[in-house]
């Protein structure tokens, strides 16, 4: 009678799991979806898992636009994910140190004496942005070299040269450089290549078969190009594979990716304590990974954006549900379409937007044109104007366009910026990730 009623108990429980992964509103989110793609407001990728599971995915937009070929993507189209890149180069770390061969105290010195404060910066601090190294992909030079092949030597004398922000562990502050660092150490202590020791560390143990160190972008391969996505797909320019490194260069698909966090969370790459390493947050970072609640969910993970690229991959420990997106070209922000599609999963209030636009003509713009500085932070940005576009340019960045939503307000939605301008006052308050900033027209 007792292996009876466990036995129903467990039958209850699967039957659960079945029943909750198969109800949400399916075809609320497909209608989402076919509204971002009808109205041209992105491209790209979702998947969802529960329990291991895949209950959903969809593929929308081109994975190329080249004149008159428009290719669609597919859920086997693969995306460059940026820096959800460092996730996977964590794990190897991790895996590194359980096999000896490395410690959270190891000092950088031991690899890179050249570098700024080397002997005082230690694996730990890499790992969750607390060493100081400047992040090099904010330096002004960086948009001079990105699209050229850079060696391991190249990148530490760019880096050797670049002064510390601050000294190791008096602060958090995310900087790309110390994921470039911890790549060429996996190199370092393994003889192998990053792309080889990805292969054998992640992808072949748990069967990520889309998932890989990037190369110049191929349709071959079913690759996307990436867009700038407004009055028309503009093709945007690559960076080279050689340069983000540990910090960037992986390809992937939404599937590979929650498969990938779900092996993460299940033991099945690192040990529990290093798991929960990454989980605890210290100055808000963990070590590769941000917390990313949704709604009164705790929730994990991390965002990635390249060359017009953006993705997003969270957890949700309790629910056991994995969702991820891959972006190659946006107008409503990548971020805000995964909160949408985790609303529709557990049937929260979601209105699917109408996605109205509003049309200025040129002379309206010219409010606003100007170079512009802010206190708060070093970028200077420039707005210009192209025939009825606002454009915004920071300083050694791509100029970037702004759509009007009306009240002197314009967004770059894939970035989640918005641009709150005021003209009288010569100013606009740039509002991203929940901060604001004021700038000032300087001329």
């Amino acid at each position: 009678m007792t292996q009876k009623i466990a036995y129903f108990f467990s039958l209850f429980l699967i039957l659960q799991s079945c029943t909750h992964a198969q109800t949400f509103n399916k075809a609320k989110l497909d209608s989402f979806f076919v509204a971002l793609n009808t109205k041209e407001q992105s491209m790209g990728s979702i998947a969802i898992s529960a329990n291991g599971v895949l209950v959903y995915q969809n593929a929308i937009g081109y994975s190329q636009v080249n004149k008159g070929l428009k290719t669609p993507a597919t859920i086997e189209t693969k995306y460059r994910i940026g820096s959800i890149s460092k996730m996977f180069t964590a794990t190897m770390i991790f895996q590194l140190i359980d096999e000896g061969k490395l410690s959270f105290d190891t000092p950088l010195a031991s690899y890179f004496p050249q570098l700024p404060n080397a002997g005082k910066i230690t694996i730990r601090e890499m790992l969750d942005h607390r060493s100081g190294l400047h992040n090099f992909t904010s330096d002004s030079l960086y948009a001079t070299y990105m699209g050229s092949p850079k060696s391991e030597a190249e990148m530490t004398a760019i880096f050797a040269g670049q002064k510390s922000d601050f000294e190791p562990d008096a602060k958090a502050e995310y900087s790309n450089t110390n994921f470039v660092l911890l790549g060429y150490i996996i190199e370092k202590l393994t003889g192998k290549t990053y792309a080889e020791e990805l292969e054998k560390r992640v992808t072949s143990k748990i069967g990520l078969t889309q998932t890989y160190y990037g190369t110049k972008a191929s349709s071959a391969k079913n690759e996307a190009y990436s867009y700038n996505y407004l009055e028309e797909c503009t093709q945007m320019p690559e960076t080279d594979m050689s340069i983000p490194g540990g910090a960037g260069a992986i390809v992937s698909t939404p599937a590979d990716l929650v498969k990938f966090i779900n092996a993460l969370f299940e033991g099945k790459l690192i040990n529990p304590a290093s798991l929960e390493l990454m989980k605890a947050m210290r100055d808000n970072y963990g070590m590769a990974m941000f917390a990313i609640p949704f709604d009164d969910k705790k929730g994990y993970g991390h965002a990635g954006s390249i060359d017009g690229f953006y993705s997003l991959l969270i957890y949700l420990p309790q629910e056991k549900l994995a969702i991820a997106y891959t972006s190659n070209g946006s107008r409503y922000s990548y971020s805000d379409v995964a909160m949408g599609a985790l609303s529709i999963y557990f049937n929260r209030p979601f209105t699917i937007p109408d996605f109205k636009t509003i049309t200025l003509n040129t002379t309206d713009l010219d409010k606003y044109i100007g170079k512009y500085s802010s206190t708060k932070m070093p970028l200077k940005i420039v707005i210009i104007k192209k025939n009825a576009t606002l454009f915004a340019q920071a300083t050694g960045q791509s100029a970037f366009p702004l759509e009007a939503k009306g009240d002197n307000k314009f967004v770059y939605a894939s970035a989640g910026a918005t641009l709150q301008f005021e003209p009288a006052k010569k100013t606009f308050t740039l509002i991203q990730g929940g901060v604001n900033y004021l700038f000032t027209k300087t001329d």
